[in-house]
Order: structure tokens, then C-alpha cells, then sequence
């Protein structure tokens, strides 16, 4: 009945390049890079690489630097955030430089950033803590491990369902009511995670991450969210699909070295309510609700990692 969750290596249509010359900013902290405009505007931050294998993000970043885009109005900060992962990649082994030691996407929370624990990734995460607090509007760019359609993925807060509904595209979006549930991801961190406070954060997960689509849409979407906000002119864009909504209800974690799914899943399988969807040693998972859609979806059992997101649709109006 179960199946192993790990599929071949996929083609590597994007590598990495070197991000020397990038290293060194202007805001006294490596790999970021911030322009003012000298008008009032909004302060966006854009933030590639928190996995050192999610190469879209640096592929855009690099095109807003390498293109000189500064902003009309406000201020634009550009990060890359787990170089020293990212500068591990082994074309062999390319999902292994996702991260150093913590996963750098979920240590948001006072309690790790505060706390006594050290390494790589907590670092980083200090390093970047003031500037993040300082910006008004957050771009998190990731990719996934599969190669499937791409999606936002933001807290349930009208501010932000407004501007991924605005931008339009990925037309598919990740809502999460309650928070993620196995970490604090960057774009709950401080105000951003507050139901009260102020600014719009999200994650565009935009596709495989080694596809040169998925470094494409990555730069489209950069350039459309600092246009939505008024820091660039608007590039010209086909009419929006209609959007599809998934409200996130669970998200599982690997406790054994056994877990597997009953099928082979790549994301977006259905099940019906009870259906078994994976087995993880002596327990099970099974959907909470019919129509239950599971995104991400682990590429391989590591014990400690989200092993799948379970989620429902939202009606769409």
C-alpha cells in the first residue's frame, strides 16, 4: 500500500552563480541592499534564499540589482538571506543546501531569536531581524520541491489576500488562518504576524526549484509586487486567472524514519474525508474533511521536517 516518497533528481535548468560581488551592501549587514528614493513611500523588503536551493528568488533579486531598479517612491531593501547554505549546493545532492542546520524560515519567533541556541541560520536571522522589523511590506520568495503549480502563501489577514488577489498571479493561493503550525516563518515575524498590525507579508512559492519557469515568475512577481506599491511602473500583464483559495488546517511533521504516503503525491491530491493519506511508524494521517488538498508534500522522509500540508478550498468570492 505505501509508497516511498522519494522521486528521481529532477533536470537543473537553473544553477547557482556567484554572489560575491553582492556580499558587501550598504546597510552594514552582507547581502542586503537598500535604495531610498527621497519621497514618501512605503518601505518593501524583498527577501530571496532563506533555502539555499530556492534559486528563483536569486535569480530575481539579481535581475533588480544587475537592472537597476530603484524605487519611484519609498524605499527598497533586496536581501539574500542563507548565502552560506546556497554556497554548499552539490549538483549531486541538489536538495541538500536547503539549509545548514535550522530551517532559516522557521525561527521567527522571540523564543529562538532570543533564546540561547546557536547556528548558521540563527545568526543570519539576527543579522536581519532590525531590517525586517523596518520594512512596511514583505516579499518572501521560495520554490518547492516538486514541480507543480505555483502559489502564495500568506496569514489570513485581509491586507494580504488584497494584494495577492491584486497581483493576480499565482493564481493559487495558501491561506493560514491559525499560523503554520511547525515553526514561525519569516512573514509572521513581528507586526507582520499580528491580526492588528500593519503591512502585507507573503510567500510566493513559484514553481520547481531548479526550472528556469520558476526563476521567471520569481522576477515577474518581485517586479509586480514593488509595483503594486508604487515603487516601479507596472509591467504589462495578461488579464488574472480566477483565483482558487486553500485554507490551511493542519500541517504534519515527520517523526519516523518510516513515513510514507499510501500514493505517490507531488502536491495538490485530493482525498475524501478519513481516506489515508500517509502512515508515519505506528500512526496515521488521514484527511480531516472531504475535497482535503495537501500541498507540499515531503520529497523525502526526514525526521523532524513537514511532511505535508493538509488543507480544504475556499469559495472563491
Amino acid at each position: 500500500m505505501s509508497q516511498a516518497v522519494t522521486p528521481p533528481q529532477p533536470p537543473l535548468e537553473v544553477l547557482p552563480r556567484d554572489l560575491s560581488s553582492y556580499r558587501q551592501g550598504n546597510v552594514g549587514v552582507d547581502y542586503v541592499h537598500s535604495f531610498e528614493s527621497g519621497k514618501p513611500g512605503p518601505h518593501v523588503l524583498i527577501n530571496a534564499l532563506t533555502h539555499g536551493n530556492e534559486f528563483c528568488g536569486m535569480v530575481a533579486v539579481t535581475h533588480l540589482l544587475d537592472s537597476g531598479v530603484r524605487p519611484l517612491i519609498g524605499t527598497l531593501t533586496l536581501s539574500f538571506a542563507n548565502v552560506a547554505a546556497y554556497e554548499t549546493f552539490d549538483a549531486a545532492n541538489p536538495f541538500e543546501s536547503r539549509q545548514l542546520v535550522h530551517n532559516l524560515n522557521r525561527v521567527w519567533s522571540p523564543e529562538w531569536l532570543d533564546g540561547t541556541l546557536d547556528s548558521p541560520e540563527l545568526r543570519r536571522a539576527r543579522e536581519l531581524r532590525p531590517l525586517v522589523a523596518q520594512a512596511d511590506h514583505l516579499l518572501d520568495i521560495h520554490s518547492t520541491s516538486q514541480d507543480v503549480e505555483p502559489f502564495w502563501v500568506y496569514a489570513g489577514f485581509p491586507r494580504n489576500s488584497a494584494v495577492a488577489l491584486a497581483i493576480g498571479r499565482p493564481a493559487v493561493h495558501l491561506v493560514m488562518p491559525d499560523g503554520l503550525g511547525s515553526g514561525t516563518p519569516l512573514i509572521q515575524h513581528g507586526h507582520f504576524g499580528e491580526a492588528n498590525g500593519s503591512g502585507a507579508a507573503m510567500v510566493v512559492e513559484c514553481g520547481q526549484h531548479f526550472r528556469q519557469a520558476t526563476s521567471d515568475l520569481a522576477t515577474r512577481v518581485a517586479r509586480a509586487f514593488l509595483a503594486h506599491f508604487g515603487l516601479m511602473a507596472a509591467d504589462p500583464v495578461a488579464p488574472a486567472p480566477v483565483p482558487r483559495r486553500f485554507q490551511l488546517l493542519q500541517t504534519c511533521v515527520i517523526k519516523t524514519p518510516e513515513f510514507k504516503f499510501t500514493r505517490p503525491c507531488v502536491g495538490f491530491e485530493v482525498f475524501a474525508k478519513g481516506e489515508l493519506i500517509a502512515t508515519d511508524g505506528p500512526d496515521e494521517i488521514r484527511a480531516p474533511c472531504d475535497d482535503c488538498t495537501i500541498l507540499m508534500p515531503a520529497r523525502a522522509a526526514i525526521v523532524g521536517r513537514e511532511a505535508v500540508y493538509l488543507s480544504k478550498p475556499l469559495p472563491t468570492t
